[in-house]
């Protein structure tokens, strides 16, 4: 996993854009033809949620987050969500454990639980000064962009995307909102467990 961060005010910043994508294997020919680099490939991640019973992170919209991909686990804390031109800002702060299993066991230990759970299948491109994911859900296709806000304009402009179709929502949102039309979408948004 590779990420781009702006730090402001001594805090390291996530800057991105999150969009829906109909066909990921149009968006990864643009990159390639772009002579886009590929810095990760395609890979299975599991991303628990934690809070205290009370939800207090994310009644103060803060997630902290527990991801395993392959072989690695990151921690992470996220702060409030902010909207500047277009793009999505928030404090976020990571740190790689080494054993995902003790970290759950820590935080269970401090309190919290898992509140959530979400899976994805990701790849991930550096093009234009700009982190490219793109990403596989159980809820659908989706390209993320990381950067400074002009380079990730200009990204999304030239891999055919609209940016006036920015998600301002983040995964568990997005799929808290789909549940709330949808009741029998499972609590978790995972995979199917192939037979």
């Amino acid at each position: 996993m590779t990420e781009l961060r702006r730090p402001t005010k001594g805090a390291p910043e996530e800057v991105e854009i999150k969009l829906h994508c109909a066909d990921l294997s149009a968006a990864r020919e643009r990159l390639r033809a772009a002579g886009a680099e590929q810095v990760s490939e395609a890979h299975a991640e599991s991303n628990d949620l934690y809070d205290d019973p009370d939800s207090t992170l994310r009644g103060r919209g803060c997630t902290l987050r527990l991801r395993r991909a392959g072989n690695q686990a990151i921690l992470t804390f996220k702060g409030p969500a902010r909207f500047e031109n277009g793009v999505r800002l928030r404090e976020e702060r990571e740190i790689t454990v080494s054993d995902a299993a003790e970290a759950e066991a820590i935080l269970r230990g401090l309190g919290l639980k898992r509140l959530f759970r979400y899976e994805k299948r990701r790849e991930e491109w550096r093009w234009n000064n700009c982190l490219v994911a793109l990403d596989e859900t159980p809820i659908g296709r989706f390209v993320e962009v990381e950067g400074d806000p002009p380079a990730i304009r200009r990204v999304v402009t030239e891999l055919a995307l609209d940016f006036a179709d920015a998600i301002p929502y983040s995964y568990p949102r997005l799929y808290e909102l789909r549940r709330e039309h949808d009741g029998t979408l499972p609590p978790d948004m995972v995979f199917p467990i192939a037979d």
